[in-house]
């Protein structure tokens, strides 16, 4: 599968939370990362600034995809174990890019760090997302994904 082929195929099974708050995958493999995010009021907390969860979001999603692919490629899945999001600056409107990039993909853990800039590419959140490489059996089969998703391992 080409880099190509990851990111098509990542950004077409986005469900749930990722697709529900605006999630775009620009690029996915094995060794890189990047998404965006359209900020829009629902991102927004009291005091018209991008709520923190939402960087934390995109350090999860971002770290997971490019953590998912590279466990796959060993015939293995992932499950999140730590989420550390530091936020730096504010920000409540345009688009927020996250790229990540693994720190080590070993066979029992991998440890992906992200950073999320805003439109003038100033940098606004760090995050370093640490996962747990599992058989990919040993999860309920609703949690493996769909048929034909990129994660699902058969």
């Amino acid at each position: 599968m080409t880099d190509e082929d990851y990111t098509k195929a990542v950004q077409q099974h986005l469900c749930g939370f990722d697709r529900q708050i605006g999630i775009e995958i620009l690029e996915a493999t094995l060794t890189h990362v990047h998404a965006q995010l359209t900020i829009t009021p629902q991102h927004l907390q009291i005091h018209n600034v991008v709520h923190g969860g939402v960087y934390s979001s995109l350090v999860e999603t971002a770290g997971s995809i490019g953590a998912a692919l590279a466990a796959r490629a060993m015939g293995r899945t992932i499950v999140g174990i730590d989420n550390h999001t530091s936020f730096l600056r504010a920000t409540g409107q345009g688009v927020l890019h996250v790229e990540a990039e693994p720190l080590t993909v070993g066979r029992r853990t991998q440890v992906w760090n992200s950073r999320i800039v805003n439109d003038q590419g100033q940098l606004v959140a760090t995050g370093q997302l640490r996962l747990l490489c599992i058989d990919a059996g040993s999860l309920p089969e609703a949690s493996t994904g769909e048929a034909g998703s990129p994660f699902r391992i058969d």
